[in-house]
């Protein structure tokens, strides 16, 4: 008895952005209706969407202790005290270099995955991506899959559908919302920032703040969606120098299924070839940029693999092969094109087949994990991991206390009654710890020497001074030098500042400014 293969469900669909036919550049914008998608890359999206949401919303929520004069947020950018907290770690203005050397790591990393995995960054964790997916799930809540959605769209205005849009546009703006305030508790202590919320009493560019990034999400993940990746976004025009010809990218593989057909059994009675694609458009319903992955690679693809699914169970219900379209190099596509081609360039199926077992013959290329290992990514990777290591040491043996010298230029010195020589340095004793301490400033290689402070005209060798937690203790210090050991020349000597707890030292080097005889 004869099993029949089942038929897939064939869709009645065009893609909206074309490889064929470009749209013009001030087209109107045609409303996209993706179907929700099954499959291995679907739930890997879905745990991305919900590892980056919660990261985002839940991080300035945490409580990290640092004692009681700092604060407890994990992550704060502290505008007003020019600080950045990131857990355990607290940069300081003038170690903006850390903030420069994440954002160039960044850059390195994306040059990294766009040149191993293609745009995965746009298919899986670019913010857009991620607030899109969110806002369809709540579309798909309130009106229904891809059908439905089309169906409500084009019905008149009655008041289920009314109903309907005013729903899902009220959760988009709560949406909006929720991002706009999760925004702006990394600037300040979540909790009392949102008691300020509430109660109206938070500054103004906090809600101004929040009405930007509301509207803007809003507008970008609601209304605009692809529109903001294929117009706005410049990565799609970049990657092109990004990718190479073993770059895994998602790829319809037309050497096995071209020539594409509805009816298999038809073409096969009638003894003409016959590919796997059964034209049936589920990548095409599926895609959420409106493209057709079968007119190969476009500028609008986001490599989200939501194509892959929707063809991989088309092929497992028809009892064939998945990864009719797959990840898959230039390189490796190339290979199995030659061997599907004849001497007239056209694809012949039996070529790729065994005759006997129907199945793909053995000398077909299948692209695996070691095509991302080449010298390029190599390069990039021991780039992006150099940077990391280098901070992570500067890092490791910074110390916390610091010391900063500016010697006065005018006048560079001061010749006293009595022959004495004096000089006038700005001093900033920097405590980079949340806890007070004491400190003793003294000099080093100035035979002679004694130091003043600017309110304090009594000379000493050293000062105890007292550091507030977290802060810079700026000083005006006098150093003098008794004339009898005046130098005949400028000389170089130390001004060093040690904790008396834990015997920490800074020592900056300056000149002390002399006469010339």
């Amino acid at each position: 008895m004869s099993v029949e293969t089942p038929t897939p469900e064939q869709h009645d669909v065009q893609p909206v952005n074309s490889r064929k036919q470009r749209l013009e550049l001030y087209a109107p914008r045609t409303k996209i209706f993706p179907k929700r998608a099954s499959g291995q890359f679907r739930r890997f999206k879905w745990l991305v969407m919900l590892v980056t949401l919660t990261i985002y919303y839940v991080t300035p929520w945490i409580r990290w202790d640092r004692g009681p004069f700092a604060p407890d947020q994990a992550v704060l950018v502290d505008l007003a005290n020019r600080r950045f907290y990131f857990f355990f770690i607290e940069i300081w203005p003038q170690e903006f270099y850390y903030v420069a050397g994440m954002l160039v790591m960044a850059g390195i990393g994306l040059f990294l995955i766009t040149s191993t995995v293609g745009r995965a960054w746009c298919g899986y964790t670019c913010p857009q991506t991620v607030w899109v997916d969110l806002f369809l799930v709540v579309e798909r809540a309130i009106e229904g899959d891809r059908n439905a959605r089309m169906k409500l769209d084009k019905a008149p205005w009655t008041a289920d559908k009314i109903v309907k849009r005013v729903t899902k546009h009220g959760i988009w703006l709560l949406i909006g919302i929720a991002t706009g305030g999760a925004w702006i508790f990394y600037f300040a202590d979540a909790p009392s920032l949102l008691q300020d919320v509430v109660s109206l009493q938070a500054p103004v560019i906090a809600y101004a703040t929040i009405a930007l990034l509301t509207a803007t999400t809003y507008v970008f993940g609601g209304l605009m969606r692809e529109q903001v990746c294929t117009y706005m976004c410049p990565w799609p025009r970049i990657q092109g120098a990004m990718l190479d010809e073993h770059s895994l990218t998602v790829t319809y593989n037309d050497w096995r299924g071209e020539p594409r057909g509805r009816h298999a059994k038809k073409a096969q009675a009638e003894g003409r070839p016959q590919g796997d694609c059964v034209d049936c458009n589920a990548c095409v319903v599926v895609c959420p940029m409106g493209i057709d992955i079968r007119d190969g690679q476009q500028l609008e693809c986001i490599t989200c693999a939501l194509c892959i699914d929707a063809c991989d169970d088309v092929m497992t219900r028809l009892g064939k092969e998945r990864g009719l379209i797959s990840y898959a190099t230039l390189s490796d596509y190339r290979q199995n094109m030659a061997l599907a081609t004849g001497p007239d360039a056209t694809i012949r199926p039996e070529r790729v087949r065994d005759s006997a077992t129907g199945r793909l013959v053995k000398r077909i290329k299948h692209t695996d994990w070691r095509s991302i290992i080449r010298p390029r990514t190599l390069i990039y990777f021991v780039g992006w991991s150099a940077i990391g290591l280098a901070m992570l040491t500067v890092l490791a043996l910074r110390t916390p206390l610091s010391l900063n010298v500016l010697h006065d230029r005018n006048p560079l010195y001061v010749e006293l009654r009595d022959g004495s020589v004096r000089n006038g340095f700005d001093v900033k004793v920097l405590n980079m710890t949340p806890q007070p301490g004491q400190v003793v400033l003294s000099l080093e290689g100035l035979p002679g020497a004694a130091m003043s402070l600017a309110d304090d005209s009594k000379l000493v060798q050293q000062l105890t001074l007292d550091l507030p937690p977290d802060q810079v203790l700026p000083l005006r210090l006098y150093v003098r030098v008794d004339a009898e050991f005046v130098p005949a020349e400028p000389v170089d000597f130390h001004i060093v500042v040690t904790d008396t707890e834990t015997a920490r030292t800074s020592a900056v080097e300056t000149s002390f400014a002399v006469p010339q005889r």
